[in-house]
């Protein structure tokens, strides 16, 4: 059976995106394609949308998934590349852009991605399974004072030195639940599960350098979005919707874009009940004005 993705903020993506007949759209993000479903179902046979992935396994599925809609592209790569996909494309500029920068599911269940501090397996983290460091080498080979400052800046944590340390002596780093045993040794029980997200968090974005792709693509995005074209972002972490903010306030100051939303769209209670992840999303949408 082919796994699907329940996308969030459907309607509000489809609203700030505006996908009509005929235009290029980009999914930087594409996953499972739920989003990407919505938009082809927009585009029509004359539109075009290109996916883009760094997960593999993911982009197979996605395939499946989008096998009924025409002008379908995937790329494995990730969207700070969008650029130099569309160069190679001879495309100059798109209609729209959408990240939707949380993980789905589908990647959070499988035992062996170490994703998620709820199942066991190998910690890998890796979006890209054909490139970089797993997070067991990132923890072998960082030193303790790196560590802690990771664990603080991308997670959050106050017991960051402490969870730092432990990690330093384990006898062993290979996986979830020699993580997971760092951080019970480093912390009170009350808030113990708070503080397994925040370091699965904050490793994750480090083993996947995920600030630093959003922050190039930041800066790229109103290069490549033509005039009154739309660029939608939902972020799940302050770290990320800090970023989108101030960035489309610059450009905004600059006159480069119409932001479209004063304050994150967020999803609705209704949603929430029904998809628990949809709880910390954050959408923003700009509109390119040059």
């Amino acid at each position: 059976m082919i796994p699907e993705h329940i996308p969030v903020m459907v309607s509000e993506v489809l609203e700030y995106l505006q996908p009509q007949p005929g235009q290029v759209i980009i999914d930087g993000t594409v996953g499972l394609g739920g989003h990407a479903k919505n938009i082809c179902s927009r585009l029509g046979s004359s539109g075009q949308l290109i996916g883009f992935d760094r997960d593999a396994e993911t982009l197979r599925c996605c395939h499946a998934n989008l096998q009924a809609f025409d002008g379908v592209t995937l790329v494995h790569n990730s969207y700070d590349s969008i650029p130099e996909e569309l160069r190679q494309r001879n495309l100059s500029s798109i209609d729209g852009v959408l990240l939707d920068l949380g993980l789905s599911s589908y990647q959070l269940d499988q035992r062996n991605r170490g994703f998620s501090f709820q199942e066991e397996g190998r910690l890998d983290m890796r979006f890209d399974t054909s490139r970089g460091q797993s997070a067991a080498d990132i923890l072998r080979t960082t030193d303790e004072h790196t560590l802690r400052n990771w664990l603080f800046t991308f997670g959050e944590e106050r017991h960051s030195g402490k969870i730092a340390r432990q990690i330093k002596r384990a006898p062993s780093m290979e996986t979830v639940q020699d993580l997971k045993e760092a951080i019970r040794k480093s912390t009170p029980p009350a808030f113990r599960q708070k503080s397994f997200a925040r370091v699965f968090q904050a490793l994750r974005i480090v083993v996947n350098q995920e600030l630093e792709h959003l922050d190039r693509f930041l800066i790229d995005c109103i290069s490549f979005v033509k005039p009154t074209g739309r660029v939608v972002i939902i972020s799940y972490h302050s770290l990320e919707d800090r970023r989108v903010k101030h960035t489309f306030r610059e450009y905004r100051q600059q006159g480069l874009v119409n932001v479209l939303t004063r304050k994150p769209q967020v999803a609705s209670q209704d949603e929430i009940q029904g998809n628990p992840r949809a709880r910390s999303a954050k959408l923003r949408a700009a509109e390119v004005t040059a």
